[in-house]
């Protein structure tokens, strides 16, 4: 019997390569994708992407949504009270297992399982130690596409944001930056490939500087459901 879990959600690219994996590796049956939404912005936390482009991305793959809502600046315990609440909803439902696509950054990977084993959930990292160079090929070869929504200024020029995560891409990032961008360096919305009865449509937006570091592109859906 397939063990159930759901997968935290953050509409991008890792999350995306994470949930394929599970989907087909037989061994898992995902019930639903959880994603954290900043209810001031009416947008994917940290990624800035539109609730409504969120709810079409979920609805293009198949798969039941939660979101959940958040103040913008959440304390770090708020944020813990809140998420053990929805965790603790699923674990009575059956679901012991959450799937994340981290890839190297123990300290991120660490503090995940101390907060899910405190509530007697389990945690899955099916990209693991996996070679960054490589997933990104493996995301481009299996299909995906995806589109940079926040880049960081640290690391990038504004002219990044919006740009397609391809090969051309992945040829003139700084060799400084991770072609995962597993550091933060950029995120990432996925809008086709494996897993998507449809692709999501949207415009690009004018792009924004946030907190004098982030620049943030907006995606605007162009079909009606906002």
């Amino acid at each position: 019997m397939r063990e159930k879990v759901i997968v935290s959600w953050s509409g991008g690219k890792d999350s995306a390569l994470a949930l394929y994996n599970v989907v087909n590796s037989g061994s898992y049956e995902v019930l639903e994708l959880l994603t954290t939404v900043t209810q001031d912005y009416d947008r994917v936390s940290v990624h800035g992407v539109r609730r409504g482009l969120l709810e079409q991305q979920a609805d293009a793959l198949g798969f039941p949504l939660e979101e959940m809502l958040i103040p913008k600046g959440i304390a770090d315990v708020e944020y813990e009270n809140r998420m053990r609440e929805v965790l603790l909803k699923h674990r009575a439902n059956g679901v012991s297992t959450v799937v994340f696509g981290d890839i190297f950054l123990e300290d991120v990977r660490k503090y995940r399982e101390q907060l899910l084993s405190k509530i007697g959930v389990k945690c899955v990292f099916p990209l693991w130690g996996r070679d960054t160079t490589k997933l990104a090929r493996t995301f481009l070869e299996l299909g995906f596409k995806a589109v940079l929504t926040v880049v960081d200024s640290n690391f990038l020029s504004r002219d990044f944001a919006g740009r397609e995560y391809n090969e051309t891409f992945l040829k003139d990032l700084p060799e400084t930056v991770d072609p995962c961008g597993e550091n933060g360096e950029f995120h990432t919305f996925v809008y086709d490939g494996p897993l998507f009865r449809q692709t999501v449509k949207f415009a690009k937006g004018e792009t924004v500087l946030r907190e004098n570091r982030f620049y943030y592109i907006d995606l605007k859906p162009t079909n009606s459901k906002g």
